[in-house]
């Protein structure tokens, strides 16, 4: 009831208000744009709520939009977890756009996403995390809603971690896991568009969950945001990733992070 009550508070705040589907810590169901090429650099600073240790990551990202239906992302991963700074690990993202209904200020789309990782980083948390964690892949579907000014999105997905390296201690890690997310977003500036070279701000909040399968163990986090886009081609995120409840060993609880992004357009040819 508790998390219930919490999505509901925050949803009908911003829906009060009256979002661009360019969300901090989810992908929504909409695509880059054909031909474009986009750089991405995501810094994360986590906190183990058990130890309060911290622990820094740094994943650098190059995506491409091949169509209106179809993009991919190429991704790496460093991290300072084990108390020095050095790459664990490479990830490659896929997203392909199944349904579009377009109409004039709103729109709804899904669309079909997979992600498979190689990490090398020893594993000592029940929680899968095939973005800079885990080894594995991840499969899932998300559905996304603009209505003017404000979008909405959610996802489920299925996550598999294989060929770990992990803690002797945790050696009876489960291996799977399913996730949901729920995204909300608000187009806050500006109130009406004169030029794209206008600097746009979004604010967000989102929810994001896990169940490990054939465990009782779970999490349920909450992550305020806010978002910067300058020209309609660069991003800057701030945010803000905390955990609700939960009752599994995860390397953060508390997530403050830092995202820029630089997008190119018709990067090769004519659309």
């Amino acid at each position: 009831m508790k998390k219930i009550l919490l999505v509901i508070t925050f949803a009908s705040f911003l829906n009060i208000l009256k979002a661009q589907e360019l969300f901090v810590f989810t992908e929504p169901a909409s695509n880059m744009a054909t031909k474009s090429i986009g750089f991405r650099l995501m810094n994360m600073l986590g906190v183990d709520g058990s130890n309060n240790k911290p622990n820094f990551h740094v994943m650098p990202e190059v995506m491409i939009g091949f169509s209106n239906k179809f993009m991919f992302h190429a991704q790496s991963f460093l991290s300072d977890v084990n108390g020095k700074f050095v790459p664990e690990g490479i990830s490659g993202y896929a997203k392909y756009r199944f349904l579009s209904n377009d109409n004039v200020h709103q729109h709804f789309r899904m669309a079909a996403y997979g992600r498979a990782s190689y990490n090398s980083a020893l594993v000592h948390q029940d929680e899968i995390e095939t973005m800079g964690h885990n080894s594995g892949f991840e499969g899932g579907i998300v559905a996304t809603q603009l209505l003017n000014k404000v979008a909405i999105s959610s996802s489920i997905s299925y996550e598999k971690a294989i060929f770990n390296n992990i803690d002797p201690k945790d050696a009876g890690q489960k291996g799977s896991a399913v996730n949901y997310t729920f995204s909300i977003g608000k187009l806050m500036l500006p109130k009406e568009y004169t030029s794209y070279n206008q600097t746009n701000i979004n604010l967000m909040f989102e929810v994001l969950g896990q169940n490990i399968v054939g465990t009782n163990k779970s999490f349920f986090d909450i992550a305020p945001s806010i978002q910067l886009i300058f020209n309609s081609v660069a991003r800057l995120d701030f945010g803000y990733r905390t955990q609700v409840s939960g009752n599994m060993v995860r390397t953060s609880t508390t997530i403050y992070l830092l995202k820029l992004e630089y997008n190119i357009f018709n990067a090769w040819g004519k659309k």
